[in-house]
């Protein structure tokens, strides 16, 4: 097997991931696979986290660690949590997005500006009459909103974009 089927391997099985508060959201899907490294029989796995106190993040390493380590050719494997690269709501995939709507979550809303409000429509009945009840959901990463038409509360994901600041 050469280097380019292990990594697809390891992107398929990665892909079987899912985030713990988020099941049928893969960390792919969520964007927090940075870099897969192979030297060999070992698997090093740089990963991005959504919120830096994310209280997941364990578990998430627990169980990449787990499902790559049950694939035949790999003996180790390594998953580290890298701050130097910024998560962004960007890097989340359609599936992903599709994946979040099934689950009652929001995507974030697309091409978000720093400062300015956001809305999003709801995941049930795609009605754009929301509400922001409370910014602060039951994660760091999510806002809880409720929709005015099928009068359903939903959570939406939280816009995190990269930018930078210019003075």
């Amino acid at each position: 097997m050469n280097d380019e089927q292990k990594h697809e391997e390891i992107h398929a099985i990665l892909k079987t991931v899912d985030d713990p508060e988020l099941p049928s959201v893969s960390v792919v899907d969520l964007g927090m696979v940075h870099e897969v490294t192979i030297d060999q029989s070992k698997v090093s796995i740089t990963m991005v986290p959504t919120f830096a106190g994310c209280p997941a993040l364990d578990f998430i390493e627990k169980n990449v660690k787990s499902a790559v380590g049950n694939i035949d050719w790999v003996e180790d494997c390594l998953v580290a949590f890298s701050f130097q690269k910024k998560w962004s709501t960007d890097a989340i995939t359609d599936e992903g997005k599709e994946q979040l709507k099934k689950h009652g979550v929001s995507p974030p809303p697309e091409n978000y500006r720093p400062g300015e409000e956001w809305s999003v429509n709801c995941p049930y009945c795609g009605s754009a009459f929301t509400s922001m009840e409370n910014v602060f959901g039951p994660t760091a990463c999510r806002s809880i909103l409720y929709c005015g038409s099928c009068k359903n509360p939903f959570e939406a994901m939280k816009p995190v974009v990269n930018y930078s600041i210019v003075y």
